[in-house]
């Protein structure tokens, strides 16, 4: 399979600056109807394709983003992108802006062949800096 990474990477920014600009139509026809977005929260919380659609255009708004390193791979049909997001946001008119780990999966649909989001997780990242350290330290082909 050719390098996913500019594919995914061109979805990544199509979904996001239709966040940004409350295009329901794009984000639908970016999502699959059994997407799922993952809050890395202490309690974990999930919201469904339906959920995420109605805040992405009413409550939980965008205003802009930038994406950090990224990363993405192919397994068969499916595609993990994963980059620190920064991440300009207002829930019901408060701040929620912040840094972010984002790791979204893309899976090619069947019928039109096309990538649709299947799910996305996002968390905090962690900020201690002997935690990527110790997991560097740990790299055998070093």
């Amino acid at each position: 399979m050719a390098d996913v990474l500019p594919i995914i990477e061109t979805m990544e920014h199509r979904l996001m600056r239709a966040w940004i600009g409350r295009d329901i139509r794009t984000l639908k026809a970016l999502t699959s109807r059994n997407f799922r977005m993952v809050m890395g929260s202490k309690p974990c919380v999930i919201l469904d394709a339906r959920s995420w659609l109605d805040a992405a255009s009413t409550r939980y708004l965008c205003k802009s983003y930038r994406f950090g390193d990224v990363y993405a791979r192919t397994l068969g049909p499916v595609a993990i992108f994963a980059s620190q997001l920064d991440l300009q946001a207002t829930m019901d008119g408060e701040d929620w802006s912040g840094e972010a780990w984002v790791t979204d999966i893309w899976r090619k649909s069947r019928v039109r062949r096309k990538w649709l989001l299947m799910e996305r997780v996002l968390s905090r990242p962690e900020d201690r800096p002997q935690i990527p350290a110790g997991i560097r330290s740990l790299q055998l082909w070093r």
